[in-house]
Formats: structure tokens, C-alpha cells, sequence
């Protein structure tokens, strides 16, 4: 037996997240079959995490075990050809049979991409949260600081959340700005990009967080407020849970992986 390792980019508008559906429309279902139908292997894919509805990714990692003798570097196109155009593989490679995509990952990070501007991206609107009015971008990102950390992150966690433990460690969480975008004489603010690396995350945390941090930038809570909404260990005290078309996992990085 082999263990195939892969990434993949996909824009899960249309699609019921990444993990298997009692629908067969997830991402994970449209690869096995992709899989099935090149290589006659009925194979169940591991991801490094699951995504939900509506979630985009650029570089989810998955592995399979397979008997099948194809060269590592005919998987991509092969299976590109047998995928929706929304779904797409970008790497392959053969790794020890012992690694797995999800207990062997060590960071993920996800990115939130908000777009400022007056008017919506006709060409990204399924993957960015528009919100045309005035945003205090630098307050936006001082409350982002006091997520960074080992934290109980209950406050930003799904209700329905069933981990035995919602501590969770974020190595780094910052905003990057595309003003490239705006008009001139306009109030613009531009693409707000929220980038959050930590080693693992809950049901909806990023969503949750930048939920509360629109209203940060909105003037409805202050900064320091994050570190209260910390403390308390409650979803309430938290902000409403932004669109899941505005999320996308990032990157996910492994100790002695490319």
C-alpha cells in the first residue's frame, strides 16, 4: 500500500462543506469518487480539518491509502479531469504510511476577506463578506491582538461545539489591507483580509471572531473588549457569527513537510 498525500483548492459555494454528506455534494465526496473512477479503489480521504458550507480553501491537505501503481506526478492531472471545475488539486506527493493530514498537521491558518468598499466584487462576491460602511481597521486589529495565545475560546465557539476542550493555542492573528480596488474621491476602504494561525480551531471560531471584531469597527465595542469576551467563556457575550462565504483555510504546515 501507498499513503498519497494532496492539496487542494476549492470554492465550496455550491457545496455542503468538506466532510462527507448523507447528500454526496461535499468536497470529500467528489474526490473519492474522482478517485474511484480512476483507479477502481473505493478509498476514504483524511483531510486536515473539516470546512463548512459555503467555506473556500486554497490549501486543504488530504491522504489515502491506495494499491494503485500511478506515478506520483500524474495524480494531479488525472484527477483534475474527473472534478468540477470548483474543486482542483494542486499537489501530490507519497508520504510514510504512519502520516496523517490531521494529527500530524502542527498550524493552520485562515483567512476572513472582508471587502469595504461602496460596491460589491461582481467577480468575488461568493468569497468575500461585503460591508460597505466605515470601519476602524485599527481598532479592528488592536482587538485582534488579545486572541493571541493559549485560551479557552468557549466565548468563540459554536453552541453546538461537542470538543471535550476549547483551549486552543493562536500563534498569530493580523490584518492585511487591498486598497488596490478603491476609487478615487470615494470612501473605499478596500479588502480587509483577517489572517488567524493557530493549532487547531473550533466549530465556527474564526466566524465568531470576526463577527465580534465587525462590531469592534463599528464602534459598538471597544478593543479590550475581546480580552473580556476571553475571560467570560461564554458565546453569548461574543458577536454574531459572520458569513461563511468571506472564510477560507489558508495553509496548513506539518514539521519536515514543504
Amino acid at each position: 500500500m501507498r499513503n498519497i498525500c494532496m492539496k487542494v483548492s476549492y470554492d465550496g459555494t455550491n457545496y455542503s462543506g468538506f466532510q462527507t454528506q448523507p447528500d454526496g455534494n461535499a468536497i470529500q465526496d467528489y474526490l473519492e469518487k474522482a478517485i474511484k473512477l480512476l483507479t477502481g479503489e473505493q478509498v476514504k480521504i483524511h483531510a486536515s480539518g473539516r470546512t463548512d458550507a459555503g467555506v473556500h480553501a486554497i490549501g486543504q491537505v488530504f491522504h489515502f491509502h491506495t494499491a494503485s501503481q500511478i506515478p506520483v506526478e500524474r495524480w494531479c492531472l488525472a484527477l483534475n479531469s474527473r472534478l468540477p471545475k470548483d474543486i482542483l488539486v494542486t499537489e501530490a506527493r507519497e508520504v510514510s504510511l504512519d502520516f496523517h493530514s490531521r494529527r500530524n498537521a502542527k498550524r493552520k491558518t485562515y483567512r476572513y476577506t472582508i471587502n469595504a468598499n461602496q460596491y460589491p466584487d461582481l467577480f468575488r462576491r461568493n468569497t468575500e463578506l461585503h460591508h460597505p460602511g466605515k470601519l476602524d481597521v485599527e481598532a479592528m486589529s488592536e482587538g485582534l491582538k488579545h486572541l493571541i495565545g493559549t485560551h479557552d475560546f468557549t466565548s468563540f465557539a459554536s453552541r453546538h461545539s461537542t470538543k471535550p476542550s476549547h483551549v486552543r493555542t493562536v500563534y498569530d492573528a493580523h490584518i492585511e489591507r487591498d486598497q488596490s480596488m478603491c476609487r478615487p474621491g470615494t470612501r473605499d476602504q478596500g479588502l480587509i483580509h483577517v489572517y488567524i494561525t493557530g493549532n487547531g480551531f473550533l466549530q465556527h471560531m474564526v466566524r465568531i471572531i470576526v463577527g465580534t471584531l465587525l462590531e469592534v469597527g463599528k464602534g459598538r465595542r471597544r478593543p479590550e473588549d475581546i480580552a473580556s469576551i476571553l475571560k467570560a467563556k461564554d458565546r453569548m457575550k461574543a458577536g454574531p457569527t459572520a458569513e461563511s462565504k468571506g472564510l477560507m483555510l489558508w495553509n496548513v504546515e506539518y514539521e519536515n513537510f514543504d
